[in-house]
């Protein structure tokens, strides 16, 4: 089997030849990555069997109740990646800080930052949850990063990529040259290339919204919904289907195989909060997947990938997928808006019409 199929190591060993000065620390990096994604799915595949569902009785830095997959998937991570010499820290949506290295082990050249268990309120009905994970360059490796340092900008990560455990367990990634998708097969307990330089098909027929939300949307989503919804009939000239699934982890993959957009946007529900989705652990990722499948990911007001954090739990409004509908949508906030902004995140408030009938 191993003759006719190329593992992940293997793809990562030639992506290395093409880098004669590689030491080899990334491809180590993404390897206990992957180890760690395997470790969570065989606990997820075990459900109740394996006593790890329910509320772990704890809060996040979220505010979110941590559900015990939560907390399992999380150290997961951290101690696949904490020895091995190749991070000099980690920062996690679970987390309040960023994770501190034991003093035991040494500090590498990369920050990995991830989200351990996305879609934890899919567990308990036994519906697809992922984990999503960056990977930045340290800016003073070898030693302990600051919480500055994690603050690059989503056009500064080498990688990126997510695990979906669904029906089959897949991992996916992009380093810059392309998404490429490998299946887990539980007999080799290796990761398989199964799809290579994944593009999202160009025709839209599907949006993804929580449209419980509606009465809090800005008109420029409101306008692009009702278009939708309308049908052959409405000004689109075609049906759209709406799916939902509460996992970013599922969206994105259900876009990279079968096109459309997916919408979280920044809406009045809780003014405090400009959106939902994580720029750090969410959003950056699956950002630079997008747009290496050949998609666009936006805000709504400009490209996700140029928002620089300011701090480790900043919440963004998200909205990706096929590059003409993410257009379309970022046209009508600049044409059909009536709430000028006032955010330092989007730094286009002059260009905003008000009180649009």
């Amino acid at each position: 089997m191993l003759t006719n199929h190329t593992t992940l190591v293997r793809f990562l060993i030639e992506e290395r030849q093409h880098h004669p000065g590689a030491s080899g620390e990334f491809n180590a990096l993404i390897l206990d990555v992957a180890l760690a994604c395997k470790s969570i799915a065989n606990r997820i595949a075990l459900g109740e069997l394996g006593g790890a569902l329910g509320s772990a009785d704890a809060v996040n830095v979220q505010g979110e109740v941590q559900q015990k997959l939560d907390v399992l998937a999380n150290d997961y991570f951290l101690r696949n990646n904490e020895w091995g010499g190749q991070v000099a820290g980690m920062a996690s949506e679970e987390l309040d800080e960023p994770y501190r290295l034991p003093i035991e082990y040494p500090r590498g050249k990369y920050l990995l930052v991830f989200d351990p268990l996305d879609g934890s309120s899919n567990i308990d009905v036994n519906v697809s949850v992922g984990s999503i994970f960056s990977i930045l360059r340290a800016p003073n490796p070898g030693v302990d990063p600051s919480p500055e340092d994690f603050l690059q900008p989503g056009t500064s990560q080498v990688c990126a990529g997510y695990a979906l455990y669904g029906p089959s367990t897949l991992l996916v990634l992009t380093v810059g040259t392309g998404v490429h998708c490998f299946t887990l097969d539980p007999r080799l307990g290796e990761f398989i290339l199964t799809r290579q330089d994944l593009q999202i098909p160009s025709c839209a027929k599907e949006f993804a919204i929580n449209a419980s939300n509606r009465r809090f949307w800005e008109p420029a989503v409101r306008r692009y919904i009702d278009e939708c919804l309308a049908g052959r009939s409405g000004p689109r000239k075609r049906d759209f289907n709406m799916r939902w699934v509460a996992s970013l982890v599922a969206e994105t993959h259900r876009i990279l195989t079968r096109g459309g957009v997916f919408l979280y946007p920044r809406d009045s529900k809780d003014p405090a909060k400009p959106g939902r989705l994580r720029l750090m652990y969410e959003t950056n990722p699956m950002a630079f997947i997008i747009e290496q499948a050949g998609g666009l990911a936006s805000t709504g007001r400009g490209r996700m990938l140029d928002v620089v954090p300011d701090h480790l739990h900043q919440r963004v409004p998200f909205i990706f997928g096929v590059k003409e509908e993410v257009e379309r949508i970022e046209a009508y906030h600049l044409d059909n808006n009536d709430r000028p902004d006032d955010s330092p995140l989007y730094g286009r408030r002059g260009l905003f019409r008000s009180a649009i009938g």
